[in-house]
Protein backbone atom coordinates (compact mmCIF):
# COMPACT_ATOMS: atom_id res chain seq x y z
CA UNK A 1 0.00 0.00 0.00
CA UNK A 2 1.44 3.23 -1.14
CA UNK A 3 1.24 6.63 1.03
CA UNK A 4 -1.82 8.09 -0.58
CA UNK A 5 -5.21 6.60 0.88
CA UNK A 6 -5.59 3.32 -0.83
CA UNK A 7 -6.08 5.44 -4.44
CA UNK A 8 -9.54 5.37 -3.20
CA UNK A 9 -10.14 1.83 -4.36
CA UNK A 10 -14.04 1.43 -3.84
CA UNK A 11 -15.21 4.63 -4.84
CA UNK A 12 -15.89 8.05 -6.71
CA UNK A 13 -13.62 10.38 -6.85
CA UNK A 14 -11.93 13.62 -9.11
CA UNK A 15 -9.86 13.40 -11.89
CA UNK A 16 -7.09 15.74 -12.22
CA UNK A 17 -5.89 18.71 -10.16
CA UNK A 18 -9.08 18.28 -8.33
CA UNK A 19 -7.73 14.97 -6.75
CA UNK A 20 -4.52 16.33 -5.81
CA UNK A 21 -6.55 18.11 -3.20
CA UNK A 22 -8.92 15.36 -2.81
CA UNK A 23 -5.83 13.22 -1.85
CA UNK A 24 -3.96 15.55 -0.19
CA UNK A 25 -6.71 16.80 2.54
CA UNK A 26 -7.57 12.88 2.97
CA UNK A 27 -3.67 12.16 3.58
CA UNK A 28 -3.73 15.30 5.99
CA UNK A 29 -6.72 14.27 7.64
CA UNK A 30 -5.17 10.82 8.39
CA UNK A 31 -2.02 11.93 9.93
CA UNK A 32 -3.68 14.42 12.11
CA UNK A 33 -2.20 17.16 10.08
CA UNK A 34 -5.83 18.78 9.97
CA UNK A 35 -8.34 17.92 12.55
CA UNK A 36 -12.54 17.77 12.44
CA UNK A 37 -13.52 20.96 12.66
CA UNK A 38 -10.80 22.82 11.04
CA UNK A 39 -11.83 25.27 8.41
CA UNK A 40 -10.36 24.88 5.01
CA UNK A 41 -9.19 28.12 3.20
CA UNK A 42 -10.42 27.54 -0.33
CA UNK A 43 -7.00 30.03 -1.66
CA UNK A 44 -4.33 28.08 1.09
CA UNK A 45 -5.23 24.82 -0.62
CA UNK A 46 -4.93 26.36 -4.12
CA UNK A 47 -1.75 27.14 -3.23
CA UNK A 48 -0.52 24.39 -1.20
CA UNK A 49 -1.58 22.13 -4.31
CA UNK A 50 -0.83 24.35 -7.19
CA UNK A 51 -4.00 24.20 -8.52
CA UNK A 52 -6.61 26.42 -9.07
CA UNK A 53 -9.74 27.13 -7.37
CA UNK A 54 -11.88 25.52 -9.43
CA UNK A 55 -9.94 22.48 -8.47
CA UNK A 56 -10.24 22.47 -4.85
CA UNK A 57 -14.37 23.42 -5.26
CA UNK A 58 -14.69 20.14 -7.14
CA UNK A 59 -12.54 18.28 -4.46
CA UNK A 60 -15.25 19.66 -1.57
CA UNK A 61 -17.67 18.81 -3.59
CA UNK A 62 -16.48 15.33 -3.51
CA UNK A 63 -14.99 14.82 0.13
CA UNK A 64 -18.76 16.70 1.31
CA UNK A 65 -20.21 13.39 -1.09
CA UNK A 66 -18.39 11.15 1.37
CA UNK A 67 -18.96 12.90 4.51
CA UNK A 68 -15.25 14.61 4.81
CA UNK A 69 -15.72 18.08 4.45
CA UNK A 70 -19.03 20.03 5.91
CA UNK A 71 -20.23 22.60 3.31
CA UNK A 72 -22.96 24.54 5.17
CA UNK A 73 -24.28 27.98 3.31
CA UNK A 74 -22.34 31.34 4.39
CA UNK A 75 -19.51 28.94 5.69
CA UNK A 76 -16.23 28.29 4.80
CA UNK A 77 -15.91 24.44 4.24
CA UNK A 78 -14.70 22.81 7.11
CA UNK A 79 -13.62 19.15 8.03
CA UNK A 80 -16.99 17.65 9.30
CA UNK A 81 -17.20 17.11 12.88
CA UNK A 82 -19.55 14.75 14.56
CA UNK A 83 -21.70 15.50 17.99
CA UNK A 84 -21.99 12.43 19.99
CA UNK A 85 -25.43 11.82 18.85
CA UNK A 86 -24.02 12.00 14.79
CA UNK A 87 -21.19 10.08 16.08
CA UNK A 88 -23.68 6.91 17.74
CA UNK A 89 -25.38 7.40 14.38
CA UNK A 90 -22.52 7.02 12.02
CA UNK A 91 -21.48 3.88 14.17
CA UNK A 92 -24.84 2.44 13.99
CA UNK A 93 -24.84 2.19 9.93
CA UNK A 94 -21.45 1.31 10.29
CA UNK A 95 -22.40 -1.91 12.76
CA UNK A 96 -24.75 -2.83 9.85
CA UNK A 97 -22.12 -2.40 6.84
CA UNK A 98 -19.17 -4.54 8.84
CA UNK A 99 -21.58 -7.18 10.53
CA UNK A 100 -22.30 -7.51 6.52
CA UNK A 101 -18.70 -7.52 5.31
CA UNK A 102 -17.49 -10.32 8.16
CA UNK A 103 -20.87 -12.32 7.47
CA UNK A 104 -20.51 -12.24 3.71
CA UNK A 105 -16.53 -12.59 3.78
CA UNK A 106 -16.93 -15.62 6.21
CA UNK A 107 -19.44 -17.83 3.47
CA UNK A 108 -16.88 -16.76 0.62
CA UNK A 109 -13.97 -17.27 2.00
CA UNK A 110 -11.18 -20.31 0.75
CA UNK A 111 -7.47 -21.02 1.25
CA UNK A 112 -6.80 -18.68 -1.94
CA UNK A 113 -7.99 -15.88 0.37
CA UNK A 114 -5.53 -16.31 3.05
CA UNK A 115 -2.25 -14.67 2.14
CA UNK A 116 -4.58 -11.34 1.55
CA UNK A 117 -5.97 -11.56 5.49
CA UNK A 118 -2.61 -11.98 6.60
CA UNK A 119 -1.10 -9.50 5.52
CA UNK A 120 -3.66 -6.84 6.39
CA UNK A 121 -3.44 -8.28 10.30
CA UNK A 122 0.32 -8.14 9.58
CA UNK A 123 0.12 -4.29 8.66
CA UNK A 124 -1.88 -3.88 11.25
CA UNK A 125 0.59 -5.33 13.92
CA UNK A 126 3.36 -3.44 11.91
CA UNK A 127 1.00 0.12 12.54
CA UNK A 128 0.52 -0.41 15.86
CA UNK A 129 4.11 -0.83 16.90
CA UNK A 130 5.02 2.37 15.04
CA UNK A 131 2.30 4.45 16.08
CA UNK A 132 1.56 6.42 13.35
CA UNK A 133 -1.29 7.43 12.67
CA UNK A 134 -1.50 7.87 8.88
CA UNK A 135 -0.14 3.97 9.09
CA UNK A 136 -3.01 3.31 11.30
CA UNK A 137 -5.68 4.35 9.88
CA UNK A 138 -4.19 2.86 6.06
CA UNK A 139 -4.27 -0.77 8.10
CA UNK A 140 -7.67 -0.21 9.21
CA UNK A 141 -8.27 0.12 5.60
CA UNK A 142 -6.61 -2.65 4.73
CA UNK A 143 -8.15 -5.43 6.31
CA UNK A 144 -11.50 -4.05 5.62
CA UNK A 145 -10.60 -3.82 2.20
CA UNK A 146 -9.66 -7.82 2.72
CA UNK A 147 -12.82 -8.31 3.44
CA UNK A 148 -14.96 -6.78 0.95
CA UNK A 149 -12.79 -8.68 -1.95
CA UNK A 150 -13.21 -11.59 -0.44
CA UNK A 151 -16.83 -11.11 0.16
CA UNK A 152 -17.11 -9.92 -3.82
CA UNK A 153 -19.93 -8.20 -2.75
CA UNK A 154 -20.19 -5.00 -5.64
CA UNK A 155 -22.65 -3.27 -3.95
CA UNK A 156 -21.03 -3.05 -0.74
CA UNK A 157 -17.90 -2.74 -2.22
CA UNK A 158 -19.33 0.66 -3.47
CA UNK A 159 -21.06 1.62 -0.46
CA UNK A 160 -18.26 1.18 2.09
CA UNK A 161 -16.48 3.86 1.69
CA UNK A 162 -19.45 6.35 2.85
CA UNK A 163 -19.48 5.33 6.44
CA UNK A 164 -18.27 8.36 8.71
CA UNK A 165 -15.32 6.24 10.28
CA UNK A 166 -12.58 8.14 8.68
CA UNK A 167 -14.14 11.14 10.76
CA UNK A 168 -14.90 9.45 13.71
CA UNK A 169 -11.30 7.71 13.84
CA UNK A 170 -10.11 11.68 13.28
CA UNK A 171 -12.18 12.96 15.57
CA UNK A 172 -11.79 10.17 18.80
CA UNK A 173 -7.86 9.17 18.67
CA UNK A 174 -8.12 6.79 21.24
CA UNK A 175 -5.22 4.45 21.87
CA UNK A 176 -8.18 2.26 23.63
CA UNK A 177 -9.56 2.03 20.25
CA UNK A 178 -6.62 0.60 18.40
CA UNK A 179 -5.92 -2.35 21.11
CA UNK A 180 -9.86 -3.01 20.44
CA UNK A 181 -9.37 -3.01 17.22
CA UNK A 182 -6.38 -5.42 16.97
CA UNK A 183 -7.75 -7.83 19.37
CA UNK A 184 -11.48 -7.69 17.26
CA UNK A 185 -10.18 -7.50 14.03
CA UNK A 186 -7.93 -10.92 14.53
CA UNK A 187 -11.18 -12.48 16.33
CA UNK A 188 -13.36 -11.05 12.83
CA UNK A 189 -10.46 -12.97 10.57
CA UNK A 190 -10.39 -16.12 13.07
CA UNK A 191 -14.50 -16.60 12.48
CA UNK A 192 -13.84 -15.85 8.59
CA UNK A 193 -11.31 -18.25 7.59
CA UNK A 194 -13.28 -20.61 9.64
CA UNK A 195 -16.34 -19.97 7.35
CA UNK A 196 -18.19 -19.57 9.98
CA UNK A 197 -20.54 -16.04 9.65
CA UNK A 198 -22.29 -15.80 12.22
CA UNK A 199 -19.28 -15.86 14.79
CA UNK A 200 -17.70 -13.31 12.20
CA UNK A 201 -20.66 -11.11 12.38
CA UNK A 202 -20.71 -11.52 16.14
CA UNK A 203 -17.13 -10.13 16.29
CA UNK A 204 -17.71 -7.42 13.70
CA UNK A 205 -20.75 -6.41 15.95
CA UNK A 206 -18.58 -6.81 19.40
CA UNK A 207 -16.31 -4.30 17.83
CA UNK A 208 -18.26 -1.46 16.96
CA UNK A 209 -19.65 -1.41 20.04
CA UNK A 210 -16.55 -1.83 21.79
CA UNK A 211 -15.73 1.36 19.73
CA UNK A 212 -19.27 3.03 20.79
CA UNK A 213 -18.40 2.55 24.58
CA UNK A 214 -14.95 4.17 24.28
CA UNK A 215 -16.62 7.38 22.45
CA UNK A 216 -19.43 7.54 25.20
CA UNK A 217 -16.77 7.26 27.84
CA UNK A 218 -14.62 10.12 26.14
CA UNK A 219 -17.22 12.55 25.70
Amino acid sequence: MGDTPDRHWMGPEPAGAARRVYLGILQALEAGKTVPGQRLVETDLAQEHSVGRNAVREAMQHLAVRGVVDLSPNRSPAIRRLDLAESLEVLEVAAAMIRLAAGTAARAYSSDHADMLESALSDLEAADTSADAAALNRARRHFYRALLLIGGNRELQRLFPTIGMHIIHAQYPSPKIQAARRVDYRRIAEAVVAGNPVAAEAAAEAHVEHVRDIIRTAT
